[in-house]
């Protein structure tokens, strides 16, 4: 089938799907005319790809991913191994992103949104991440 069949089929755009190509986490056969053709074992890869890009694994774990999906000897410790390595970079990331959900909710109270100048976001934004600023 060509990429147009396979971006209907997976739910991915055809330049996604030609960027995971580049990447080498898929490889269609190429026809004598240069184009892509994808097997049905290829739609079951880009949706696989999909789902994992869901739930936010990279490309570089992605890739971890199918090469244990695709080995018949894999151990389900190194994938589960994996997945707990996921999960504490996600927590990690739920931390920082309720840090900074915390840091804009106190500017967004003090800013008096009036028309005066002073502003406390524009104050806090001028402050804040700069190692010399002073609070």
């Amino acid at each position: 089938m060509n990429i147009g069949t396979a971006e209907k089929l997976s739910g991915l755009s055809c330049k996604t799907i030609r960027d995971y190509e580049a990447s080498g986490l898929i490889r269609p056969l190429r026809q004598r005319n240069g184009y892509r053709s994808y097997s049905e074992a290829d739609i079951a890869t880009l949706c696989f790809i999909k789902h994992a890009r869901e739930v936010d694994f990279s490309l570089a774990q992605i890739a971890e991913l199918l090469a244990l999906r695709n080995n018949p000897q894999r151990v389900s410790a190194d994938v589960k191994a994996l997945v707990g390595k996921h999960i504490q970079r996600l927590n990690q990331k739920i931390t920082d992103l309720n840090s900074m959900k915390d840091t804009l909710e106190n500017w967004y109270k003090h800013c008096g949104g009036n028309a005066s100048p002073q502003c406390a976001i524009i104050d806090g934004l001028n402050k804040h991440g700069c190692a010399n600023s002073r609070d």
